[in-house]
């Protein structure tokens, strides 16, 4: 896990999106979609548009991709840069989750509750599958579920 997140370090440093990526937005996401696309932090948008690569490598549904897309837009309720974030997940496994009881602290909260805000910002403009996978994209309790299964194996890879 440690070496994992390291990677997802420099990854995030050196993120950067292409043209290619600006294109992939545009056939994915209509025009509300990608408003609130842009609202997220450069890493945070190069890790959507690489966890949404790899689901459409094994799911080409549009469902599933736009979900991939948009798991993480929840995070724009409160920026988390880098360092927030890494102090977070440092936090997190040191205390074995029980930085959790601190959610009322926005970036906490955010970090831990990011796909339930997610569901609440799209939950106007979204069918009912895109949203049901934004916000359970970090649940572990529900297995049964093959999009979401693909969803959370791709948004822990990348």
């Amino acid at each position: 896990m440690i070496k994992g997140r390291i990677n997802q370090f420099f990854k995030y440093v050196s993120s950067y999106i292409s043209d290619d990526d600006k294109l992939y937005i545009e056939k994915s996401l209509n025009t509300n979609e990608k408003e609130l696309f842009y609202k997220l932090s450069i890493h945070e948008q190069k890790h959507s548009i690489n966890v949404a690569r790899d689901v459409e490598k094994i799911c080409n549904q549009k469902d599933i991709i736009k979900a991939a897309l948009l798991h993480d837009i929840g995070k724009i309720y409160v920026k988390l840069n880098l360092i927030d974030k890494s102090i977070l997940v440092i936090l997190d496994f040191i205390t074995k989750g029980k930085l959790k009881r601190l959610s009322k602290l926005k970036k906490v909260n955010c970090y831990y509750n990011h796909g339930d805000i997610g569901y609440y910002i799209l939950k106007d403009i979204e069918n009912e599958e895109v949203l049901f996978l934004v916000k359970n994209h970090h649940n572990n309790s529900i297995n049964n579920n093959l999009k979401l299964n693909i969803l959370k194996k791709y948004d822990d890879k990348n």
